[in-house]
């Protein structure tokens, strides 16, 4: 079936509007059901996705690209499942020069066909969204929930964000414009001036293993809107959901008429950098990247050639002052946590404490105390393997289980990381986070991030203190996330200069339903490109302008 691009963005222009008021009015909007309840989906909805899962599981994934020259299956699930999906290969060069030959259709159909069919892969997936949901379980060791929400729901709803700001920057200024200017006596001067919008060039989005589709959705959509192809480099232990992303994104070009090769897929041979290869090749214009400090540090020195927009690690901190609401707290901060085993990049590692405690609602607590209580939380969260892992999910990886022998050496525990049995899927690796106790001056261990279920209690000379190493530690390895927690006014208005300061969002008193690691599309920003931790915003204006220049055409009328 083949519809034009005008068809497709006439059938899409109201969620499109929606979202473009969204990004403006900055309230609470959702354009993708996060519950995955049949009530919402349908009754065979669930069980529909699962199948189309399995049905990639030992077997060569249906997807047909240029250059293809072997198949690589590297991924490996947190959950024990066997997966050996088995990916066509192709080199650097090949994809690239795919990605270009798509081009220059892609460029001269217009911001409005772009967006339009931007807009029908997003419908296409989220028609696939349970099929998309077990396939980022599986590979990044979330939830099955969390996953559908994070890495469906969410995920979606980042993207059209990004596409809503494309088509914001792309349409600021006119297409063409009537120019005249007076001459004196004689007859003015009169042009025709076009203004095209024109794409930088491949665009290249390097995947992460714990958030496969969260967080390279905004710049493959964002890329693809304002004329870029792009090549999708996923983790190689969590190629799945890009790869079915890729597919179905395929299908809607070619159905509207263009080169599929404007998204393909390029999974890496074990060993094979090739995502420093397609970053550094003079045709990739334009890179994101989710992960490490160091990688992300080396993309923005070498790949010269290209804008590079990263998000790397940081030292997420909470400032515990005093609270109105002792039991909410420790309820809100154990949440936080426990929530996927801490691997989440926004995830709060240092928790900065007075030694002498703080004043709540159930009188004085001391910082022993208060640590006890959010261990409790977590202990309480964790009890049940069949519920607890329903939030703990599994460990992504054999860094954080190695992190995790490393901390014991560490301070003095508060609360030790457990080993889980899983009670349905065996060969999963599940482990309960834990929180040491430091002091102030153990710098050289909280002043580094460790990713995973790790937190840092540490006692501190006063909240001015706390505050001190807030600004110390952020401003120098930069962090996605901060919070606090006080009942003076003047304590929340520290905060958040400290927070202004060192460039990092925050959250004040949060004892409900709303917990820091979280950020909601349309709403929230996340990351700030203010400080180390990232260079940009998921998503804003910036994020999308520089993915496209303005060339100008005039002509005398």
């Amino acid at each position: 079936m083949t519809e034009t691009p005008q068809a497709l963005y006439d059938r899409h222009a109201d969620i499109l509007d929606r979202a473009l008021t969204a990004i403006t009015e900055r309230g609470y909007w959702s354009a993708y059901p996060e519950s995955p309840s049949p009530r919402v989906y349908g009754e065979t909805a669930a069980a529909d996705g699962r199948a189309a899962f399995e049905a990639y599981l030992n077997g060569d994934f249906p997807l047909d690209q240029p250059g293809s020259d072997d198949r690589v299956a590297t991924e490996s699930s947190p959950f024990g499942l066997p997966l050996n999906v088995r990916y066509p290969h192709a080199g650097a060069d090949e994809l690239v020069a795919a990605a270009s030959a798509a081009l220059p259709a892609w460029r001269d159909a217009g911001p409005l066909a772009r967006v339009g069919v931007c807009l029908e892969i997003l419908d296409r997936l989220h028609r696939h969204v349970f099929e998309l949901a077990n396939a980022v379980q599986f590979t990044s060791g979330q939830a099955f929930v969390m996953a559908f929400q994070a890495g469906g729901a969410h995920a979606l709803d980042r993207a059209l964000e990004a596409v809503a700001y494309a088509y914001a920057e792309m349409t600021r200024h006119p297409g063409t414009a009537a120019w005249e200017k007076s001459a004196g006596k004689g007859d003015p001067l009169r042009m025709t001036k076009t203004y095209h919008v024109v794409p930088r060039g491949v665009a290249l989005v390097i995947g992460c293993n714990t958030f496969p589709t969260w967080n390279s959705y905004p710049g493959l959509f964002a890329s693809l809107a304002t004329g870029n192809p792009v090549v999708v480099k996923p983790h190689p232990r969590a190629v799945l959901p890009l790869a079915i992303t890729v597919r179905y994104a395929r299908e809607v070009l070619a159905e509207a008429g263009f080169d599929p090769n404007l998204v393909l897929l390029a999974p890496e041979a074990p060993g094979e950098r090739l995502a420093s290869t397609l970053a550094l090749h003079p045709a990739v214009k334009i890179v994101d990247f989710t992960g490490s400090t160091e990688y992300g540090d080396w993309l923005e020195a070498n790949a010269r050639q290209a804008a590079v927009y990263t998000e790397k690690a940081g030292l997420n901190s909470v400032v515990i002052d005093s609270t109105d609401d002792f039991a909410g707290m420790c309820r809100n901060l154990g949440f936080t946590l426990t929530l996927y085993s801490g691997q989440m990049c926004t995830t709060s590692q240092n928790i900065l404490i007075p030694a002498a405690g703080i004043a709540t609602d159930q009188g004085h607590k001391s910082l022993d105390e208060v640590a006890a209580g959010i261990a409790a939380t977590v202990g309480k969260l964790t009890a049940d393997p069949a519920r607890g892992v329903e939030l703990t999910g599994a460990i992504v990886n054999d860094g954080v289980l190695a992190r995790l022998d490393e901390v014991t050496k560490v301070g003095t525990a508060v609360l030790e990381s457990r080993t889980v049995e899983h009670p349905s899927l065996p060969g999963a690796v599940v482990r309960t986070p834990t929180i040491v106790r430091l002091a102030a001056d153990d710098t050289e261990v909280y002043g580094r991030e460790w990713f995973g279920p790790i937190s840092f209690v540490i006692a501190t000379d006063s909240t001015a203190h706390s505050l001190q190493i807030l600004r110390a530690t952020v401003g120098a390895k930069g962090a996605l996330t901060a919070a606090v927690y006080s009942t003076d006014a003047a304590v929340l208005d520290a905060a958040e200069a400290a927070a202004i300061d060192v460039g990092v969002h925050l959250s004040c008193n949060l004892t409900g339903g709303v917990f820091v690691n979280q950020s909601a599309a349309f709403s929230d920003f996340h990351g700030s490109g203010a400080n180390p931790a990232a260079n940009a915003a998921l998503t804003d204006g910036a994020y999308v302008a520089n993915r496209f220049r303005i060339v100008q055409s005039r002509r005398h009328a």
